[in-house]
Parts: structure tokens; C-alpha cells; sequence
């Protein structure tokens, strides 16, 4: 008689996992709810220089107003990757539970999943936080920037919307929309410990690769942004898990590219 697992239906273990991870990803919504409400708001939307006693803590370190800033960035984005991203992982997850389910290690195996899913994520919020670094000082060092800041926001819609008809695009996006063969690929059990954070890594990168440029969105609509979190991972998750969401990419492309020349107009004062 097959395992009730591979039918596709519900298991009993699947049954209470099913909820806790759900409650862990909401979880992540409420401590974003609750930082965006704190006095340490200022961590979530990246701007530290506000935080009066934990600025100059970082500034007193050595590289502190590098180093500090990055990790406090990057913590806040891997809390932010939790709730928005966690969701869109649930079909690679229910697969890996029942190929590893008969091990004793199983929880152990899916952690290290989570860990190197999340690592994937954590090391693209400290690019990202470089990234925007960069934009910031190329906007202090030209005049024109400082008066035209728009420019970097419509560039990044612009970006976002042409990145949507990509093929690497949508190499990734098949890549996270096919949770089977990607762990069939990689599961091989005789180290596997270092195959399941691999499998976790690879994932994320591949979701990376997929949505990096959404995900920069944050810095056009604001990145303590609650509302357009929901919104982005709404969207992410629909072009990853949903039947039709392959053919979500190009409208969602045009609606970025429109933004994007809505903004520049809009800046031109026609």
C-alpha cells in the first residue's frame, strides 16, 4: 500500500505542520508590526544615523558605521524574507518533509533547509544594503541626483519591469515553481546534513535569482512599508505557487514599466 504521503493529500503530521508553519510566518508579520511601531522603527527603515545612543555605539566600533548598519539591514530584511518569502516555500517544504519524514534527524534536516534558505536571502540583503549605500553617496556627490532623486526610483522600476521578461527570469521562476525534481536533484541522503542547507541555499538563490529585482522595489515604495509587503509577497507567491503564475510575469513587467514612465512624467511636470 503506498505511503499516504505520496498521494499528494494532507498526512496527520502534515496536518499540524501545516499550521505552525503558517504560524511562524505570521508570527514574522506581527514582530514587523511591532518593530514598525517601536522607537527602533528607524532599524526596519534602515535609517540608524536617527537612533541616537545605537548610532554612536555603531560609530564608536571599529567599521561600526559599516559594519553596524549592514547587520541591523540585514537582520530586518532576513525578518522581512521570513514573512514574505517563508509562504512561497511551503511546496518545497511538504516535498522534502515526506522524502525525509522516516529519519529521525527530520526536524534537524528541515531546519538546516530553513537555515540555508534564509542564508541565501540574508547574503542579498547585504548586497542590497551596499547597493543602497552607493545609491546614497552618488546622490550626495551629484548635484543633479540631489535634485532629481526620482530618477533612482523610476530606474529601479524600469529595471524591475524589463528583468520580468528576462530568461533568467524565468529560468528561476521554473526553478521555484518545481519543488519535486529540484530536491530529486540534490537528495541524494549520504551527507545529509550538508545536502538539506544545500537544497535550502540553492532554493533561495534560485528565489533570489527570480524576484532580487521586486524585492528592491522596497527601497522605491519605503522599507518599513507593511502594506507593500503584503502586496510584493502577494504577488511573489502567486507567480510561484499558483497555476497560472508563470504567465503573470510579463503583465506584472508592463505594470513596472508604465510605473516606472508615470514617475518620470510625473517628475517632467507634463
Amino acid at each position: 500500500m503506498p505511503h499516504a504521503g505520496a498521494s499528494g493529500g494532507l498526512t496527520p503530521h502534515d496536518r499540524w505542520f501545516v499550521p505552525l508553519f503558517g504560524g511562524t510566518v505570521l508570527l514574522a508579520w506581527v514582530a514587523l508590526g511591532a518593530w514598525d511601531l517601536s522607537p527602533f522603527a528607524e532599524y526596519l527603515r534602515h535609517d540608524w544615523t536617527r537612533l541616537g545612543l545605537a548610532a554612536g555605539l555603531c560609530s564608536a566600533l571599529p567599521a561600526g558605521e559599516v559594519i553596524g548598519p549592514a547587520l541591523l539591514y540585514a537582520g530586518g530584511w532576513v525578518l522581512m524574507t521570513a514573512a514574505m518569502m517563508l509562504p512561497t516555500t511551503l511546496p518545497l517544504v511538504m516535498v522534502f518533509r515526506r522524502m525525509t519524514r522516516s529519519r529521525r534527524d527530520g526536524g534537524r534536516l528541515l531546519a538546516l533547509l530553513f537555515a540555508g534558505y534564509l542564508g541565501a536571502w540574508f547574503g542579498f540583503g547585504i548586497a542590497a544594503h551596499l547597493l543602497g549605500m552607493l545609491l546614497l553617496e552618488a546622490a550626495r556627490a551629484s548635484l543633479w541626483l540631489t535634485f532629481n532623486g526620482w530618477a533612482i526610483g523610476a530606474g529601479i522600476l524600469g529595471a524591475a519591469g524589463l528583468f520580468q521578461f528576462s530568461r533568467l527570469k524565468y529560468r528561476c521562476l521554473d526553478g521555484c515553481r518545481s519543488p519535486l525534481p529540484f530536491v530529486l536533484a540534490r537528495w541524494k541522503g549520504q551527507r545529509p546534513a550538508r545536502e538539506s542547507l544545500g537544497i535550502g541555499f540553492a532554493h533561495g538563490a534560485y528565489c533570489v535569482g527570480c524576484c532580487w529585482l521586486l524585492m528592491l522595489l522596497m527601497f522605491v515604495v519605503g522599507t518599513g512599508s507593511l502594506g507593500w509587503m503584503l502586496a510584493l509577497g502577494a504577488v511573489m507567491a502567486l507567480e510561484k505557487n499558483s497555476r497560472w503564475g508563470r504567465r503573470l510575469a510579463a503583465p506584472l513587467g508592463v505594470a513596472l514599466l508604465l510605473a516606472a514612465a508615470g514617475v518620470a512624467v510625473s517628475a517632467a511636470g507634463v
